[in-house]
């Protein structure tokens, strides 16, 4: 291969790696010809038909799902292995891919459900699963992860089908990256840039897209490498030692200029996160400062978490049956049946093995968790093994509870899509938890009961005061009313007789107006 520019080179190897595949080249299909063919081409309205206003939510969906691609028949699929490049020059382009996975601990079950929960994670990226292979093996091979054998193995597999792309299931090294590629002479990728791709696809914010650009550098900076002679080292020393003459020299080669441009952008990044974080923290003090109470909805991908908030305040978020649809933090404002008013928090969802770069880029968006007055932990009730869901979104939050040094936040399980669950599952997440409401977002199912015991847990928070409010003070009935639960309220001569529960801040406010309650009234 000729010698090119070294800007140009050094662009297009970040290109290829940094923004996940080429939206020009990968096959996609034209948006409005795709509308057409799955059958949801815009017709125009009749006269007299009702126009449905769409919310934000439906928005977003039907700006992700045109970009969606259409599946291609197995006869007409094409693959980069015949045009003459090297695999180090193809764009990553998630189309026809291959699983593999190996299999250290646990049940047959277990280990499907891992290789289905991977499966998952490739559709949701754009791809297609052609086929996919796991092995079992005490601890995973040093050198090319899944063993010669199954390298073997899975080289014939990506022959027959003509798969673009191998996805395995760990976090590889560079040495078992480059060995892979160079045995199946395909692009091969692991679960981490498997996540971090869905992510920058996902990402709609500015900060959301900041958060994933510095995830996906901190992954790649420590996986910079040379492809054949174009990214070689330049020699030094004497002459004849290292290439001769020509080749002596203290230049910077061009691996050490791809990890400097690296650490340069992680630095511009970082800081323009802790512009970011400043803004989010003002926002979040301002909450706090409203007595208003935060309810942060945390669990684990795809568990229901935004049709969970729709369904309690009706806010119209993205809802998509797929891992990691949320990645912007929504708050919405609600009212429970009591006339509190509450706000909720929907937030970015965990995963079995989440990369710890997401943890570390994500960890202002995290702080909603940790610093909310409840969190309300959404368990996919439909999933086979929900206590592991669990297991991993409490692992997470230890941690950032323990680097925040704060104290845990109250917790309240709740498990979600019971009219898809197992009723063996069910009875299991019964027995094993005590504390545990069962809900379904889609038919309605459990949320007055998930209200209930969100207004009881809230109301064990306040303090419950008598107060006597005179007459000329309308405006502090009125936020009695807005901050508090009012169970009673009479008019006697001198004023408004209020039996209310409040935040303990406002209740030391209005200290000067309790009374102590009548016992014939009581």
């Amino acid at each position: 291969m000729t010698q090119r520019n070294n800007d140009d080179l050094l662009a297009a190897a970040f290109k290829d790696h940094v923004a996940g595949y080429a939206p020009e080249e990968s096959g996609r299909a034209n948006p409005e010809h795709e509308l057409e063919a799955v059958g949801h081409a815009p017709s125009a309205a009749e006269p007299g038909d009702q126009v449905h206003d769409p919310t934000t939510g439906e928005l977003d969906l039907e700006a992700r799902a045109s970009l969606r691609k259409l599946t291609r028949g197995a006869n007409t699929h094409t693959t980069e292995q015949s045009d003459g490049y090297d695999v180090e020059y193809r764009k990553l382009r998630l189309e026809r891919v291959v699983l593999a996975g190996v299999w250290t601990e646990g049940t047959t079950a277990e280990i499907e459900a891992t290789m289905a929960e991977l499966k998952a994670l490739a559709e949701t990226a754009g791809s297609e699963v052609v086929e996919m292979i796991y092995q079992k093996r005490d601890r995973p091979d040093a050198g090319t992860y899944i063993g010669s054998g199954k390298v073997r193995e899975l080289k014939e597999i990506v022959t027959a089908t003509g798969a673009d792309t191998v996805v395995c299931d760990g976090e590889l090294s560079s040495g078992q990256l480059i060995a892979l590629e160079k045995a199946l002479d395909v692009k091969v990728i692991d679960r981490t840039m498997l996540i971090l791709d869905i992510f920058a696809q996902h990402a709609k914010s500015k900060e959301g897209k900041a958060q994933v650009s510095l995830a996906q550098m901190e992954y790649l900076i420590t996986r910079v490498r040379g492809w054949g002679s174009a990214l070689s080292r330049q020699a030094g020393g004497r002459a004849g030692s290292n290439g001769g003459v020509g080749l002596r020299g203290p230049g910077e080669t061009k691996i050490e200029a791809d990890r400097r441009r690296l650490r340069q952008d992680m630095a511009r990044l970082r800081r323009e996160l802790s512009g970011m974080k400043t803004s989010r923290d003002v926002k979040r003090a301002k909450r706090r400062n409203s007595t208003i109470p935060q309810i942060a909805i945390a669990g684990y991908t795809n568990a229901g978490k935004s049709s969970l908030i729709n369904a309690m305040t009706g806010a119209g978020v993205l809802v998509e049956d797929a891992l990691f649809a949320t990645l912007d933090p929504t708050t919405r404002r609600a009212e429970l049946a009591d006339g509190r008013a509450v706000v909720f928090t929907d937030t970015v969802g965990f995963v079995r093995h989440l990369p710890t770069q997401l943890v570390e880029a994500f960890r202002s968006t995290l702080e909603e968790v940790v610093e909310a007055d409840l969190v309300l932990h959404v368990v996919d009730g439909s999933d086979p093994f929900p206590l592991k869901q669990i297991e991993a979104v409490n692992g997470v939050i230890t941690d950032i509870v323990r680097e925040l040094d704060v104290p845990a936040p109250p917790e309240l399980i709740v498990v979600n899509k019971i009219d898809a669950a197992d009723p063996l599952v069910l009875a299991e997440l019964r027995h094993a938890i005590d504390d545990v409401v069962f809900v379904s977002a889609l038919t309605g199912e459990g949320i007055p009961e998930l209200e209930q015991r969100v207004e009881a847990f809230l109301n064990s928070l306040d303090a419950h005061v008598h107060l006597e409010i005179p007459f000329s003070r309308g405006d502090i009935v009125a936020r009695l009313h807005e901050h508090g639960t009012v169970l009673s309220e009479t008019y006697g001569e001198s004023g408004a007789l209020v039996d209310v529960r409040l935040p303990q801040s406002v209740a030391a406010e209005l200290a000067e107006f309790a009374v102590q309650p009548d016992p014939v009234a009581e």
